[in-house]
């Protein structure tokens, strides 16, 4: 459930948009706090790669249920919520870069900005968001929404 008022995907004829996902599992938050202080690089991948992975379940709704539609990623955005000092955002974001790329080969290759942040929702110490274009002749979804 949304915790602001904001859809999970916007649809734009082929164009999916999707809504920034944190690193929640089973309706919990997996990691809270900052990365470099509370948390190292390792764990910030595994909370980017939880964040994908969410994306991932909504990108499928906006498929009607089949990630075969997927022509290809085209932006990831990612922000961690990390001290002020810490370098290593970009490799942290590389966890959602990476399981689009091992799920969807070269479809999967984006372009990308990874930002260091205050704070995130919920105390998260990763947020993702993406887009990406499907095959909208193979979806019922052709219209934007």
């Amino acid at each position: 459930m949304p915790i602001a008022n904001f859809l999970p995907f916007r649809r734009n004829g082929d164009t999916v948009f999707l809504a920034g996902q944190i690193c929640e599992w089973n309706g919990a938050v997996a990691y809270h706090g900052k990365i470099g202080v509370d948390h190292d690089l390792a764990t910030g991948v595994k909370a980017a790669r939880i964040c994908a992975l969410n994306l991932l379940a909504v990108l499928r709704e906006a498929c009607d249920g089949s990630l075969d539609r997927v022509v290809a990623c085209m932006r990831v955005g990612g922000f961690v919520n990390c001290a002020p000092d810490y370098e290593n955002v970009p490799q942290v974001i590389n966890g959602a870069s990476d399981l689009f790329c091992e799920l969807f080969g070269e479809r999967g290759s984006h372009s990308r900005t990874a930002v260091g942040v205050a704070t995130l929702p919920r105390g998260a110490t990763v947020e993702v968001d993406a887009i990406f274009v499907v095959d909208c002749d193979r979806t019922s979804r052709g219209k934007a929404r």
